[in-house]
């Protein structure tokens, strides 16, 4: 049982498809299900069901794929933990972040760690919190930098490294924008623009409201931070958004309410072997932590 061959399977059922399992693997669909064909040749058993342009998995193929997933993350910790043997900081280093942080956080990080670290290959990825979480968790990724889960999950390291004061904000000429010492009741009466429903970040403004009994009206909703500020900027309601994020652009709301915040820091696996490239990232995390 070879490696690509686990490899394609894996791509082929987490995408549902050949094409899209081969562009990722950046290689021909022919050769993808050729690297399929050779594995239910060794393995004795059709993998995936062809109906059309369906592919489901198997039986035999549903009972492989977790199997296949631990194999290749236990393959890769093996090689990290003898490449870390010389002691060399080199290597690629496959760590995701939010957009937020990547843009507002960790340029002054990545330019120190890039310039100590010449020969280590950043391979960074920008994800939604949630997304990176998953990554971790399932061993694509080394590290995450994002914000924080509420409840995090138990097989990870999580390790907070800023803080994020969210502050209500709409724009110049609201209706909102003429009112002082408001309430969080007087907010539910105008459309609100807040990340998706899924996100840690709404996770924290709904659970705010439902404290007090208040129901929320969202009109829109998107994941990316900047384009919530745009849609504020142009009157499409109020939203809570990073101190970060705020310019001439937006006003603060005059809020009778306790600051709100949100964590932002890293994350990796407990079980997993960590290569000397994420444990230098680590550590100017660390250091950034206490300088906070």
């Amino acid at each position: 049982m070879d490696i690509q061959s686990l490899q394609a399977f894996i791509q082929v059922a987490e995408k549902g498809s050949f094409s899209r399992a081969a562009d990722e693997l950046h290689i021909t669909q022919p050769a993808v299900s050729k690297r399929i064909a050779s594995l239910e040749d060794q393995l004795n058993q059709r993998l995936f069901d062809r109906i059309g342009r369906s592919i489901t998995l198997t039986q035999a193929g549903a009972a492989l794929l977790p199997r296949a997933r631990r194999l290749l993350v236990d393959l890769e910790d093996t090689r990290r933990m003898l490449a870390n043997l010389s002691g060399e900081i080199q290597g690629s280093l496959i760590l995701a972040t939010s957009h937020h942080i990547g843009l507002h956080r960790l340029p002054p990080l990545l330019k120190s760690f890039t310039q100590t670290f010449p020969q280590v290959k950043l391979d960074m990825r920008f994800q939604d919190s949630e997304q990176a979480y998953a990554g971790v968790v399932a061993g694509d990724l080394e590290l995450g930098i994002v914000t924080l889960a509420p409840v995090p999950d138990p097989s990870l390291v999580v390790v907070p490294v800023w803080v994020d004061q969210l502050r209500f904000v709409v724009a110049k000429g609201h209706p909102l924008s003429r009112l002082h010492s408001l309430q969080l009741d007087d907010l539910t009466h105008h459309d609100a623009v807040l990340p998706g429903q899924q996100t840690f970040t709404r996770g924290i403004v709904e659970r705010v409201f439902r404290e007090q009994d208040l129901e929320l009206n969202v009109t829109l909703s998107t994941n990316y931070m900047e384009t919530l500020k745009m849609m504020v900027s142009i009157g499409l309601g109020w939203s809570l958004l990073p101190e970060t994020l705020i310019d001439e652009s937006l006003q603060v709301l005059d809020l009778d309410h306790p600051p709100i915040t949100r964590p932002l820091g890293f994350l990796y696996h407990r079980e997993r072997t960590l290569s000397n490239a994420a444990r230098q990232m680590i550590q100017l995390l660390e250091a950034e932590r206490n300088r906070s």
